[in-house]
């Protein structure tokens, strides 16, 4: 790493770049999504909408929990081993292995508790369960897809991945609005088609990256005076290096952030409409859109924040640390001017733009609205801060934190303290997000509570953290 300020001010460019990239990806994908729930919401029934949205939230509490480890996997150590001058063969076998495992044990137990899955959580229908178990699998293929473009840096076709998926996905319900299709079951067939048909581009990077892989063996069989045999047991020696074993403790960690951001996320519509029906499910989700079509779209910053907060977290610019924390403050001060204007416009006229966006099936109260917009405002802070931490070294105190907030969410919505379902997620959901920017805050004020987290200069934990954080958009 460099200490000169030349380098801190190129990574800084760098990053802009790459939140620029990303944020019209991820903004486009977030539009496509929020068409998707609008005219799903507008053609079916109360009942078959709240259905929709339960399927959503159980297939991408599912995906995200199960693939995301192995996504940040693939980035990370392809990308440490493209900096270090090596073959990303052992990665990419090794993650592929893991991949396949974790998506034919979902297979197995989704097989096992068909019934449960398809009586109790999507309320008896079948279509519905094959549209769920379809389309965790094909997502192994897409988030292995993601981690692998992401590895390589090949954001141009990383970008069109995540968005064509949401494009597919939308052009079920809009050819269900069309009439040309009809029904509830087509509208979610564009759940399980979105993941199958947007791994089109992947043999487009697989072709482009075995080519240039095969120039740069031949170029480093030359310039070393070595054979192509040489070269090939090179490889075969990195994979052998690169055991399942590596990467154990970060997978961990990771699998444990994942499934509290899911459960945070996603667990609000399950729970009610296991209190209170599909319905009520429709309605917590569409209120809850407040604070996910932002959540996409910071995806791009949060991307992009980590090895850029690494670098200057590791720079030996006597500037860096300074700009570290400047870097962070500018993120939080955006996302209170965010926060600020999307509470005035929910306060002006939240409910009726809700009825608006989403028909005029459900009211709206403008105080659960300005609660869900405060718990936005509140998570976007508490991610920012977590990728701080996560460039400071300190992944396990953070998974750690994470798990914790969502235990206390999962409690606090399941057991009646309030009568009202709705509200009830709506008060947990602000109050989560606060006490989860308040544990990670101080771990970003005392980055060194444990010691062996911090990763020495130069290893190649250090490498890690500085090349994390390439991880797309959320389906």
């Amino acid at each position: 790493m460099s200490d000169s300020p030349e380098k801190t001010e190129s990574s800084t460019r760098a990053y802009g770049r790459s939140v620029g990239l990303l944020t019209i990806g991820v903004g486009l994908t977030g539009i496509f999504t929020y068409a998707y729930f609008l005219i799903a919401s507008h053609d079916l029934s109360k009942d078959s909408y709240g259905e929709i949205t339960v399927l959503w939230s159980a297939v991408f509490i599912t995906v995200s929990t199960l693939y995301r480890p192995v996504d940040q996997l693939l980035s990370r150590h392809i990308s440490e081993h493209i900096e270090r001058g090596e073959t990303d063969v052992g990665p990419v076998r090794v993650a592929a292995k893991i991949q396949a495992v974790l998506a034919l044990a979902f297979a197995v137990l989704a097989l096992i508790f068909k019934g449960p899955l398809e009586n109790g959580l999507l309320d008896g229908n079948e279509v519905l369960y094959w549209v769920f178990f379809s389309s965790v699998l094909f997502y192994a293929a897409s988030y292995y897809a993601r981690g692998y473009l992401a590895g390589h840096q090949q954001f141009g076709l990383f970008t069109t991945l995540i968005l064509s998926e949401s494009v597919f996905r939308t052009l079920f319900a809009a050819l269900v609005a069309f009439g040309l299709l009809s029904g509830q079951s087509w509208v979610a067939m564009g759940i399980v088609a979105a993941p199958l048909l947007s791994l089109m581009v992947v043999p487009v990077a697989i072709t482009r990256r075995s080519r240039r892989e095969a120039e740069e063996r031949a170029r480093y069989a030359e310039a070393h005076g070595e054979s192509p045999e040489d070269v090939d047991q090179e490889e075969k020696e990195a994979r052998e290096e690169f055991s399942m074993s590596h990467g154990a403790g970060f997978v961990g960690s990771v699998f444990l952030i994942m499934f509290s951001e899911q459960v945070f996320l996603n667990a609000g519509p399950l729970v009610v409409s296991s209190v209170e029906g599909a319905a009520a499910a429709g309605f917590i989700f569409n209120v809850l859109m407040i604070a996910r079509a932002p959540l996409q779209l910071f995806q791009a910053v949060s991307t992009s924040i980590l090895p850029h907060l690494t670098a200057l977290h590791s720079s030996k610019d006597p500037d860096a640390e300074k700009e570290f924390h400047h870097s962070v403050r500018m993120v939080l001060l955006g996302i209170t001017a965010f926060t600020a204007f999307t509470a005035a416009v929910v306060i002006i006229a939240g409910p009726k733009l809700m009825q608006i966006a989403f028909s005029d099936k459900f009211t709206y109260d403008r105080t659960g609205l300005l609660l869900i917009t405060a718990g936005m405002g509140l998570y976007l802070a508490a991610v920012t801060i977590n990728q701080a931490c996560l460039a400071q070294g300190q992944a396990r105190r953070a998974s750690i934190r994470w798990i914790s907030c969502a235990a206390f969410f999962l409690v606090w919505t399941l057991l009646p303290f309030i009568s009202d379902a709705n509200l009830r997620v709506e008060i947990g959901f602000a109050l989560t997000a606060l006490l989860l920017l308040l544990l990670l805050f101080v771990i970003y004020l005392r980055p060194k509570g444990i010691e062996e987290d911090i990763p020495v200069e130069g290893s190649s934990e250090a490498i890690e953290a500085r090349l994390a954080g390439l991880e797309d958009a959320s389906p």
